[in-house]
């Protein structure tokens, strides 16, 4: 399944990308799969991503939860909990 991941704000410039395609495996269909599947890749994704950092998440425009489902062409972006404009 493809998914279109967006990173916002300081997730953007320590990951260095705003925007991303990720095929995700049958075991990624939430977005805690998604997340936990980002994380495996290490370095600064595991530090941006990881279990302690509080990350808000939106499928497809609309905030969701961790056990949220993915769908094949949904729309995930990452952003920090307050972000200024």
């Amino acid at each position: 399944m493809k998914v279109k991941v967006l990173f916002f704000a300081n997730l953007r410039e320590q990951l260095g990308t705003g925007a991303e395609v990720v095929d995700l495996p049958d075991s990624a269909s939430t977005v805690a799969g998604l997340r936990m599947h980002l994380m495996r890749r290490g370095g600064a994704w595991q530090q941006v991503l990881g279990d302690t950092k509080v990350v808000r998440v939106a499928v497809n425009q609309d905030m969701a939860a961790a056990t949220a489902p993915l769908n094949h062409g949904d729309e995930i972006a990452f952003f920090p909990p307050v972000t200024g404009g």
